[in-house]
C-alpha cells in the first residue's frame, strides 16, 4: 500500500490528536471505525466556514479529502498497516452548509473519489452525506469511515 500511496503522491498524515475526550480510531473484530476527522493540516484547520458562504464546492471537495486522508491516518495506526483493508464499508460526511446548499453529496465525493483512488474496487463504499449548520471549529466537512480488515483478531 506504501507503494500505492507514492505512485499516487500522497503521503498519510500524522493522526490528529483529539479535539475532545474520544480516540482516533477503535478496532474490533475484523472492523476499524475512524472517529470523524476534520481536514486538519498539522493540527490546525485547512478550512473553514461553510459551503454555500465562505467556500466553494471545489474547497469542500478538497477539504472532505484531506478528512479522508486523516481517517486513513487513523486506521492505519489502529490497524498497523493499510495492506490489511479488505473493504472501505461505509463512509459517512457531515457538511457545514449555507441555506440553500444542496450538493453535500459532491463535496463528499473529496473523500469517496480519494478511497477508489487508493483501494480501487475495495474502495467502493456505502455513503451517507448530510447537510448540518456548523462542525467544531468552524470547519467545513467531518468525515468518518469503517473498513474491513482482512485479519480479523483484536487488540483485546
Amino acid at each position: 500500500m506504501k507503494e500505492r500511496l507514492r505512485e499516487l503522491g500522497i503521503e498519510l498524515p500524522p493522526v490528529q490528536k483529539p479535539i475532545a475526550s474520544y480516540v482516533p480510531a477503535v478496532k474490533v473484530a475484523a472492523f476499524v471505525f475512524s472517529s470523524g476527522q476534520g481536514p486538519l493540516v498539522g493540527g490546525k484547520p485547512k478550512y473553514t466556514g461553510r459551503l454555500g458562504d465562505e467556500l466553494t464546492l471545489d474547497q469542500g471537495y478538497e477539504a472532505a479529502r484531506i478528512c479522508a486522508l486523516n481517517c486513513l491516518a487513523a486506521i492505519n495506526a489502529e490497524a498497523g498497516t493499510l495492506d490489511d483493508v479488505e473493504r472501505v464499508v461505509k463512509v459517512l460526511g457531515f457538511v457545514s452548509s449555507a441555506q440553500g446548499f444542496t450538493e453535500q453529496s459532491q463535496v463528499v465525493n473529496g473523500a469517496s473519489d480519494l478511497l477508489v483512488e487508493i483501494f480501487g474496487e475495495r474502495g467502493k463504499h456505502a455513503r451517507s452525506a448530510v447537510g448540518v449548520n456548523v462542525l467544531p471549529l468552524n470547519i467545513p466537512v467531518e468525515v468518518e469511515m469503517i473498513v474491513k480488515l482482512t485479519k480479523g483478531v483484536s487488540k483485546e
